[in-house]
C-alpha cells in the first residue's frame, strides 16, 4: 500500500485520467438525472432567455475602448481576449433546461462554477451587452432542494458531470480527488456526526463557492440591486448546504483536490481535519452574504453569519498559521499541518482572515524570491517546494488568472494597492508579450518566463483560452493601467491615472450609463493633465494621481476639468 507521501507520478496519472475523461460523454449509468427531485427551486427565473448572442462584428464598437498609449500592445491584447471570448458565448441549448444565455470555460462541453465566477469578473465590463453575470443562472436552476449546486454541469443534457453524482446516496465521498489509487474514498468527519442525509453530489462537485463574491463584483459595476434580490435565497441554501456537508467539528471546512488538479498538496487532503482556501472561502462567503443581505433586506441572517464568521476565521488563525514559517497550511488527517505551502493560503487576505501581521507575513512572500515572488507572479505552489514546476506544470507552479486575481483583490482589501497593481500590470504584460509572440491568449503561463505554461515536458496548456484568461487582458487593463476602478451602489469611479501618456476609455459602461474617459497633457501647461469626460447621466468622479486627489459631481453631458498640483 502507498502511503501520503508516495511520489508524484500517481497524482500526474490520475490527473490525466480526469483530463481523458473530461473529454467523454457521461457515464452511461449516470446517462439521466437518478433523482426524483425538482431542482432550481429557489430561483425564480424559469423562462430560457431567448435574445440573441452578440455578434462580435456588430458588437465591438460597442464595448468598452481603452486607451493606453504607453502600451499599445495591451490594447490590442484586449481586443483578442474580446475576440476569443465572443466564440464561447452560448444560448441555452433546448434540452438543458438552462434559463440563460452564457459565457463558456473553454475547455469542454461542460461549464465550470469557478470558471465562469472569474469569467463575470471582465464580463461585467461588457454589460448589458454580453452575457456576464447572467451565466451563473443556469448553477442556479440546476440546485438541489438541499442546497447543493455541482460545479460542473453539461452544457448541452443540463445534467451535472455524471462522475461527480451520488448516485449511489452513500455519505459525502471523493470519487476520483484524493489522488490515491483512483477509487472512491469516504471523507472523514472529525468531532460530529454525520449528515442527517446524504448529499446528492461527491466532494469533487462541492468546491470554490464563490457565487456571492462574483455577484458582488459585478454589482460594483451594475448596480443591479434587483438582481441581489434574486439571487440570495439560492445563495443562502447553497451556504447552508456546504455547512451540512464539508464542515468539521473544529469548524474548519474539508476538500479533496479544489479543482487544483495535480496540486502537490491533493495527496495530503484524505481525510483533512481542514483545508485553508475552502475554510477561508466559507468566511468569505459568509461576509458577502451579509453584504447581499442588506440590499436584499435579509436582515435576520447577518447574526447568524457573523458568528460563523467569527468561529471560522478564529479556527484558521489558531490551527493553520504557522508562526515559524508566516503562512497557513492544510490540516492533515492527523490534525498535522500540510508541509505543502500553496497559493490556497492567500484565501485568508481576501476573506478578511488574516491579522493585519498574519498579512504583512504573507506579503513578503509575494517579493521573496525563494518562495512566491518568481519573475511572474504568482506561482500555485511556493518556489522552494520539490514539485515545484518552473515551466508550470499545470497546478504544480503555473500563474493562472484567477488565482492571482484572488491574491490581488485580497491585497486590496488588506490595503497593500500598490503591490496589487504591481502584480496585476506584471500579469498583464506577461499575456501580451506571449500574445504578441503567438497571437492568442493561453490557459496558464510560466512563473519563470515570459511563456505559456506546459502540463509536462510534452504538452502545452490550451492556447486560444478566454475562459478566465481573458481576466488580465480586459479587466486587469481598465482598471489597473487605465485606472478606472467602479462602485455603482455610491455612484462612483474612481480614476487612477499613473502614467503621462494619453489614457482613458471610451464607452466606459457604469451603473447604467456610458461613460467617455480621456487624460491627456494640457495644451496650455504640460505639467497639468486636462481630462475629458463625456456622461448621460449624474455620477462622482474621484481622480487619484501624481497631481494630488480630485474630487468631482459631474451632471449629464461633457467636461473638460483641469487637474494640477495641489497646493
Amino acid at each position: 500500500m502507498k502511503t501520503k507521501s508516495h511520489n508524484l507520478v500517481s497524482s500526474q496519472l490520475i490527473f490525466f485520467i480526469w483530463l481523458a475523461a473530461c473529454w467523454m460523454p457521461p457515464v452511461e449509468s449516470f446517462a439521466g438525472d437518478p433523482f426524483n427531485v425538482q431542482k432550481g427551486i429557489y430561483f425564480h427565473k424559469k423562462v430560457a432567455d431567448s435574445t440573441a448572442l452578440p455578434q462580435w462584428e456588430r458588437t465591438k464598437s460597442l464595448l468598452p475602448s481603452p486607451i493606453y498609449d504607453a502600451d499599445p500592445i495591451w490594447v490590442e491584447t484586449y481586443w483578442k481576449a474580446w475576440e476569443l471570448a465572443f466564440r464561447n458565448f452560448h444560448s441555452p441549448h433546448p434540452q438543458s433546461g438552462f434559463v440563460s444565455r452564457f459565457i463558456d470555460a473553454a475547455f469542454n462541453q461542460n461549464i465550470f462554477l469557478w470558471d465562469t465566477c472569474f469569467m463575470t469578473f471582465f464580463c461585467a465590463l461588457g454589460h448589458p451587452l454580453v452575457p456576464g453575470i447572467e451565466s451563473l443562472d443556469n448553477f442556479y436552476c440546476k440546485q438541489y432542494p438541499n442546497g447543493e449546486i455541482c460545479r460542473e454541469i453539461d452544457r448541452t443534457t443540463g445534467l451535472d458531470f455524471a462522475p461527480w453524482v451520488n448516485e449511489e446516496r452513500q455519505n459525502l465521498f471523493s470519487r476520483w480527488g484524493f489522488n490515491q489509487e483512483f477509487i472512491p474514498q469516504s471523507a472523514a468527519y472529525f468531532n460530529r456526526a454525520l449528515p442527517q442525509d446524504p448529499p446528492f453530489l461527491t466532494l469533487d462537485a462541492l468546491n470554490h463557492p464563490l457565487l456571492a463574491w462574483a455577484e458582488l463584483e459585478s454589482f460594483a459595476i451594475t448596480g443591479d440591486s434587483l438582481r441581489l434580490a434574486l439571487v440570495f435565497e439560492p445563495l443562502w441554501r447553497y451556504y447552508q448546504a456546504l455547512k451540512t456537508y464539508l464542515r468539521q467539528g473544529n469548524g474548519l471546512y474539508l476538500t479533496d483536490w479544489a479543482s487544483m488538479d495535480n496540486s502537490p498538496r491533493n495527496r495530503y487532503l484524505k481525510g483533512c481535519q481542514g483545508a485553508v482556501d475552502i475554510s477561508s472561502e466559507m468566511v468569505l462567503f459568509a461576509r458577502n452574504l451579509i453584504e447581499i443581505a442588506r440590499v436584499a433586506d435579509r436582515n435576520e441572517v447577518i447574526p447568524s453569519l457573523q458568528q460563523d464568521i467569527e468561529l471560522t476565521r478564529d479556527r484558521i488563525n489558531r490551527l493553520m498559521w504557522d508562526a515559524e514559517q508566516e503562512f497557513y497550511f492544510d490540516l492533515d488527517s492527523d490534525g498535522t499541518k500540510s508541509p505543502i505551502k500553496t497559493i490556497a493560503a492567500f484565501w485568508t487576505l481576501v476573506a478578511g482572515v488574516a491579522s493585519p501581521g498574519q498579512s504583512a507575513a504573507l506579503v513578503k512572500h509575494l517579493s521573496n524570491p525563494a518562495t512566491f515572488g518568481r519573475p511572474h507572479r504568482v506561482p500555485t505552489i511556493s518556489a522552494d517546494q520539490n514539485e515545484y514546476n518552473p515551466r508550470g506544470g499545470y497546478w504544480s507552479g503555473a500563474v493562472w488568472a484567477p488565482t492571482n486575481t484572488m491574491v490581488i483583490r485580497g491585497l486590496q482589501h488588506t490595503g497593500h494597492d500598490s503591490l496589487a497593481r504591481e502584480i496585476a500590470l506584471e500579469h498583464l504584460a506577461v499575456v501580451a508579450d506571449v500574445y504578441s509572440r503567438t497571437g492568442t491568449i493561453w490557459e496558464n503561463y510560466q512563473a519563470e518566463a515570459c511563456e505559456p505554461g506546459w502540463i509536462d515536458d510534452s504538452t502545452r496548456v490550451k492556447p486560444d483560452f478566454v475562459g478566465w484568461s481573458g481576466i488580465g487582458p480586459v479587466l486587469y487593463l481598465l482598471e489597473f493601467a487605465v485606472g478606472l476602478l467602479p462602485n455603482a451602489p455610491e455612484n462612483r469611479v474612481t480614476w487612477n491615472i499613473n502614467t503621462l501618456h494619453r489614457s482613458g476609455c471610451l464607452s466606459y459602461r457604469f451603473n447604467g450609463q456610458v461613460i467617455d474617459f480621456i487624460a491627456h497633457a494640457s495644451r496650455e501647461n504640460e505639467s497639468q493633465r486636462q481630462l475629458t469626460v463625456e456622461c448621460n447621466a449624474p455620477f462622482h468622479l474621484h481622480v487619484h494621481s501624481r497631481w494630488g486627489q480630485h474630487r468631482f459631481s459631474l451632471s449629464a453631458g461633457a467636461h473638460i476639468l483641469v487637474i494640477k498640483e495641489q497646493e
